[in-house]
């Protein structure tokens, strides 16, 4: 007898009951966690990924501010409407954006570098910044590093 009953709770395990539940939230939640989780880190990575575009934008404006106002009074010059003009060059403008990034506050920004500084009509600046991001957290979901680059232009006028 001793053998029969043995069996018996074996053969209970044999039979499913699909009316039986148990243990099937488990990989439920599992799933949820793991998807959960790989949200957060997507959301994450780009709302980094966009503040850091923005800093390196912000620089990049502040430097081509500096770079537009860094004429020579004597350049200065009186146009044919009987405005005052300022006349820049690229020497002046490359100069005024470099020295613009070495006093500009600590920027957290990575391999940090200025492409470009020019001038293409003689009033305006245009630097171009470029930048590395990298993640805030290591993840399979998201690159190790995106190169950014940006462009700003200012103007300097007298009007």
């Amino acid at each position: 007898m001793s053998g029969v009953h043995s069996n018996r709770p074996a053969a209970r395990m044999l039979r499913l009951d699909p009316r039986d539940d148990r243990g099937s939230i488990l990989p439920l939640v599992a799933g949820f966690g793991a998807l959960a989780l790989a949200v957060v880190l997507l959301v994450s990575a780009a709302t980094s990924l966009y503040l850091e575009r923005t800093r390196l934008y912000t620089l990049a404006d502040g430097a081509a501010l500096a770079a537009a106002e860094s004429f020579d009074l004597a350049s200065v010059r009186h146009t044919a409407e009987g405005t005052l003009r300022p006349r820049l060059t690229d020497p002046e403008v490359r100069a005024a954006a470099a020295d613009y990034l070495e006093q500009a506050p600590g920027s957290p920004l990575e391999q940090l570098r200025l492409v470009a500084a020019s001038t293409p009509d003689g009033l305006s600046a245009r630097v171009t910044l470029a930048a590395e991001w990298a993640p805030p957290v290591f993840s399979v979901f998201v690159p190790e590093g995106i190169p950014l680059q940006v462009t700003a232009t200012s103007r300097s006028v007298f009007d």
